[in-house]
């Protein structure tokens, strides 16, 4: 057909743009989103499976349900002390000194490998000081880089940023608040007629968890850079976590507030450093009474209490501490409501013979060369029922100890090999992802497959590692 003008028409159909060829990663990503139920869901499944294995083996219904009940209290110290962790670890985030740290070291990279170092680094930091401190800062690390990457224009991925510092986060297994391997430093640990006293040099700080969280950590950052996505999401893209990377970068220019003298006593009291000095000095008495007198080891409560400390010092008054405390406390409901399902669930494997079947699975065929991979396989398992190291010792510990001496291996080796699948568990489980993503206020589904990739790598350098180097 001919127009006027004496020209033909074109008749082709316009050629719409071929799809993005999609990534394995991607992939893994959307499968991950799309399949994987919360942690609340997790745990009931959990304890349906865990429950019909434990009539199954010849535990009564009676038995069962009481080992289920007796399960779900027993953490609630635990609970408690983790709840405490996390938040004070928020709260210390939310102080001027360390938004202003992050802030300016976010601010030195020019390109995105130096972005995925950086992010590796501090979290590699906070990691290996304490475990809590990278669970709750790590995700305020990624939001500040994320925010300032974008600034300057350099594609940076934020779900794939808060993967990475999960996998750097790995680390903490081996670090200064490991709690299996502090427990055991004890003369009167709980295993301490079959083993005596571990020194820590003998387990952290032997050559084979040195070059894991050495070599780790280069890995880590190695993956982060040549695996990042290829169609990144900036951290625009998530307008809550988006928002609190904003305030951080605002209040650095936000003028003091002018002094109001028309304020009750009560007021006064709670804008005045002068009302926190007792506790400064209560504080600092009971630190110096458990580390220096009694010559006391790092333990959850000290943690805890140096935490508290810190807090108080930073935020310098009443006021700002309970500020930040009422902001913060929104993002750590996961470990208040989840660790007791957790825990019930935990008591259908100790209270009930699911345990010993799971332990006694492994001796039979125990020697030198497979132990590691069978104790990190187990623990992975168990990790994914009991939320907490110290805790899974507790259960797995003399089976562990045993299966060890039995293959000819240090009980060390074994322990470490137990840490390398507690982690394991730890990465592949919804309830950690859920409490870094709720702090980053993103969904966890939409990361979760990411941590799959250094769960994976995780796994197979630690069997590795484990196996193979002296400890």
């Amino acid at each position: 057909m001919a127009h006027s003008n004496g020209q033909e028409s074109d008749t082709t159909p316009p050629q719409r743009p071929s799809p993005e060829r999609e990534s394995w990663m991607d992939w893994l990503a959307r499968i991950s989103e799309r399949l994987v139920p919360d942690a609340f869901t997790t745990a009931i499944v959990l304890m349906v499976i865990l429950a019909a294995l434990a009539l199954f083996l010849g535990n009564t219904v009676t038995e069962t349900v009481d080992a289920y009940y007796r399960g779900l209290w027993m953490l609630l110290a635990f609970t408690m002390q983790m709840t405490l962790m996390l938040t004070l670890s928020l709260v210390l985030a939310e102080t001027r000194p360390f938004k202003f740290s992050v802030v300016y070291l976010s601010r030195i990279p020019k390109s995105a490998t130096q972005v995925v170092i950086g992010v590796v680094l501090c979290t590699a930091v906070l990691a290996y000081s304490n475990w809590a401190l990278s669970i709750a800062l790590g995700p305020m690390v990624a939001i500040h880089f994320c925010k300032q990457a974008e600034r300057k224009g350099i594609p940076v991925d934020f779900n794939w940023i808060m993967a990475v510092i999960a996998g750097a986060g790995s680390i903490w297994q081996f670090g200064m608040s490991s709690t299996a391997p502090l427990q055991m430093t004890a003369p009167d640990n709980f295993l301490a007629k079959t083993t005596g006293a571990m020194p820590l040099s003998t387990t952290i700080w032997s050559p084979a968890a040195l070059t894991m969280v050495i070599s780790f950590i280069i890995v880590t950052a190695v993956v982060g850079v040549l695996f990042m996505p290829k169609k990144v999401k900036p951290i625009s893209h998530f307008q809550e976590a988006d928002k609190l990377a904003e305030a951080a970068i605002t209040a650095d220019y936000v003028p003091p507030a002018t002094i109001d003298h028309d304020i009750s006593f009560a007021q006064k009291m709670e804008r005045t450093s002068i009302t926190l000095i007792p506790m400064w000095i209560a504080l600092g008495a009971w630190i110096f009474y458990h580390f220096v007198t009694m010559k006391a080891s790092l333990d959850i409560n000290s943690m805890i209490t140096i935490l508290l400390l810190a807090c108080l010092l930073l935020h310098r008054t009443v006021g700002r501490f309970t500020e930040a405390l009422q902001r913060v406390i929104v993002s750590t409901w996961p470990v208040v409501v989840l660790y007791h399902l957790y825990a019930g669930v935990a008591g259908l494997i100790q209270f009930t013979d699911v345990g010993n079947y799971l332990a006694t699975m492994v001796e039979p065929i125990a020697t030198p060369m497979t132990l590691p991979l069978l104790t990190a396989i187990i623990s992975t398992v168990v990790a994914i029922f009991i939320p907490t190291s110290g805790g899974q010792w507790q259960i797995q510990g003399f089976v562990t100890v045993s299966a060890a001496e039995a293959a000819g291996i240090t009980a060390q080796r074994g322990l470490l090999a137990l840490s390398v699948g507690d982690h394991m568990g730890n990465l592949i489980s919804p309830f950690w992802t859920v409490v870094g993503a709720g702090i980053a206020r993103v969904d966890f589904r939409k990361l979760f497959g990411y941590r799959l990739i250094f769960a994976a790598i995780w796994f197979v350098m630690g069997v590795i590692i484990f196996t193979f180097l002296p400890c």
